[in-house]
């Protein structure tokens, strides 16, 4: 097997979002794009499918058509260290019409779900003091995007 791809369906904004996300994540390119000819039932020219990565990760966009939906079924997951890191992420992602969602969830303009993840989070949801984990997890309930130093100080009491 040469490997696993992930395949986005859009309708008929495959390139513009292909840009949008290579904008934002480094090491990402447009690698290559197949366009609708005059025999197709797309508009001539027009992107069919893009393939892209992001920060190295092989992905293609597909204008299929309205047929079919984003929803929170499928979501990618960002990890960070810093908060200022999550915070570029998240602003981006949500710019031009994406929506804020709880416990670090949003869905960007196209309707695609990303989890902005801290890496610590596991420490303080799964850490060592039940109590503790108790309080972090109540505070991320309460949160759209998720604040490190809130979440540890929820943790720590």
């Amino acid at each position: 097997m040469a490997g696993i791809g992930t395949c986005l369906w859009f309708d008929g904004q495959a390139e513009e979002a292909a840009n949008f996300y290579v904008g934002i994540f480094p090491n990402s390119r447009i690698l290559d794009a197949s366009r609708w000819g005059d025999d197709g039932p797309g508009v001539p020219g027009t992107v069919l499918t893009i393939s892209f990565e992001l920060d190295g990760r092989g992905f293609r966009g597909l204008n299929g058509g309205p047929q079919f939906k984003f929803n929170e079924a499928v979501s990618f997951e960002l990890f960070f260290d810093t908060q200022a890191e999550l915070d570029e992420k998240w602003e981006a992602l949500t710019a031009d019409g994406g929506q804020e969602s709880q416990c670090g969830w949003l869905k960007d303009k196209f309707g695609v779900s990303w989890q902005l993840i801290p890496a610590m989070l596991t420490s303080v949801l799964g850490g060592p003091d039940p109590e503790g984990a108790a309080r972090a997890m109540q505070a991320m309930m309460g949160m759209q995007k998720l604040d490190i130093a809130a979440l540890q100080s929820a943790y720590d009491g």
